[in-house]
């Protein structure tokens, strides 16, 4: 594997960083402009989700418009759209402004996580093309580790720091992006375009030449011989549909990558990533120990994200999906047996310590025991008004907690290492090699649509869930449903590993 094809698969998959660092950025975002805006759980939810539904439309159409215009022009546009949905962020006024803003870079993180797994697919062999599409996951959890690196260090500072403060430091955090989107536009102007696509756009020469020049003469004529056979065994070039999806010849693969696109989303990984402070809160830890827990957590999916990259092309796809999802499930029901066993009191000694207006207010309830975190939470809100809470649920809950919050931590880290070296990244793999050349672009879009809705709904009523069904059933859920999803992999996941994408379709696509 040259030096040639890892640079420019890791440029490629750079929108990846970008996602999983505004995704983790935002986690901390919102302990700050939540209580500024005075958002409702359901308004900080969109905050949240917003991009998420914006990424959407991106996924549904980039897979097609880059069958037209090329993959590599449409990653220069997702770039471009990056840094401005940074600037506009950073200068929100609103409640409004700033999910529009957030919005505009949904339909960045969308396109990207379509194009760039697809375009990696293109121009990788056989052998190393798990490895290389799994450099975008790798990415996108380096972006979470940037990501909650700098709220860590951004909320630290801004406790010493007359610069920062609760007003304006959360813009920073959000500014902070436009650094890596310049850089990631930059570095594109150094990749060649997808030889495949080149192929579909009867550009041979110029496929030919960047097959040979990424992989050299040997293994760039068997490439070219493998996508020249390809072509000779299906002479319908003409334009396909969503309809055309729907074929029985296409009815195993579409099913394979809607279950396990739906599956990726469902178990709730994006809740824990979006709101890993507030989660972290929720044990009584305190603020800034939830911060720090944030850089755990990150550290842990780069560990484990390097564990898949090393495995998914020996172990194989299936094996790493059907054990990443079963110790998911595992994780997620501890953390809900753990949540179902805290108890909540602030006693009177407890309500003296805490240092905020108002917490007075509080001493009408020392010494009452809740044994549910609901109970508890509308207690505080109800005494104090939601904004006060807001700004204080992390010292409260810390005064207040009872709880095995080492159990909570075990699941939650043994949930994020679970998804790090399966769903994470092979969903993708698999995505990326599941499908015929000239259906590829348009699938993975479909399904990556379908994954994106799952994962917006999930954060939009993730917080309400948190509000209304509290901590232990909101991970209850996401834990039975991931057992599920592991009896069904169980039964349809078929294997790739090793073979040509011309191999796949020859067996798993009936003619």
């Amino acid at each position: 594997m040259s030096k040639k094809l890892i640079f420019i698969s890791f440029v490629v998959s750079l929108g990846g960083f970008l996602f999983g660092f505004d995704a983790g950025i935002i986690s901390g975002v919102m302990n700050f402009a939540g209580p500024e805006f005075n958002l409702t759980e359901l308004q900080s939810g969109w905050v949240v989700s917003s991009p998420s539904f914006a990424a959407m439309i991106a996924m549904i159409v980039s897979g097609r418009l880059s069958d037209f215009y090329g993959r590599k022009r449409l990653l220069l546009l997702v770039a471009f759209l990056y840094a401005i949905s940074a600037l506009l962020s950073a200068y929100a006024v609103s409640y409004e402004m700033l999910y529009i803003a957030r919005m505009i870079g949904g339909l960045a993180f969308g396109a990207a996580l379509v194009l760039a797994p697809m375009y990696i697919a293109e121009i990788s062999t056989a052998e190393n093309r798990g490895k290389l599409v799994s450099i975008q996951q790798l990415n996108i959890v380096l972006g979470f580790f940037a990501a909650f690196l700098s709220n860590f260090l951004f909320n630290k500072y801004a406790a010493d720091n007359s610069f920062f403060t609760e007003e304006n430091v959360w813009r920073w955090m959000l500014g902070v992006e436009l650094i890596p989107a310049l850089l990631y536009f930059t570095a594109l102007f150094f990749v060649p375009r997808s030889p495949r696509w080149l192929y579909l756009k009867r550009k041979f020469e110029e496929a030919k030449s960047v097959l040979t020049t990424v992989h050299g003469n040997e293994v760039g004529l068997v490439e070219i011989n493998s996508i020249e056979q390809s072509i000779k065994a299906d002479k319908k070039t003409s334009n396909v549909a969503i309809q055309d999806l729907l074929k029985p010849a296409l009815r195993f693969v579409l099913v394979v990558g809607v279950i396990v696109g739906i599956l990726q989303q469902i178990t709730g990984i994006n809740a824990v990533y979006f709101y890993a402070t507030s989660i972290f809160k929720q044990t009584g830890i305190g603020t800034d120990a939830a911060f720090s827990s944030g850089v755990l957590l990150s550290t842990i999916s780069v560990i484990f994200t390097f564990v898949s990259m090393y495995l998914i092309d020996r172990m194989g796809r299936r094996p790493l999906l059907l054990i990443g999802t079963a110790g998911i499930a595992i994780s997620l029901l501890l953390c809900a047996y753990g949540f179902n066993n805290a108890t909540y009191e602030l006693t009177p000694d407890a309500i003296t310590q805490l240092e905020f207006n108002g917490a007075d207010k509080l001493e009408k309830l020392a010494g009452q025991v809740y044994n549910n975190d609901v109970d508890f939470k509308d207690a505080m809100k109800a005494t104090l008004g939601n904004q006060v809470y807001g700004k204080n649920d992390g010292a409260i809950l810390e005064a207040a907690t009872a709880i095995n919050a080492n159990l909570i931590l075990i699941g939650i880290l043994g949930f994020i290492a679970c998804f790090a070296f399966s769903l994470g990244p092979v969903m993708w793999v698999l995505l990326s090699e599941l499908f015929p050349n000239k259906y590829r672009g348009l699938a993975i879009g479909v399904i990556a649509f379908i994954n994106s809705l799952i994962s917006s709904l999930v954060q939009l009523v993730f917080p309400w869930e948190l509000s209304n069904l509290g901590n232990a059933l909101t991970f209850f859920i996401f834990g039975a449903i991931a057992l599920v999803g592991f009896f069904v992999m169980l039964k349809i996941l078929p294997e790739t590993k090793g073979k040509s994408l011309e191999e796949i379709e020859s067996e798993l696509v009936k003619n």
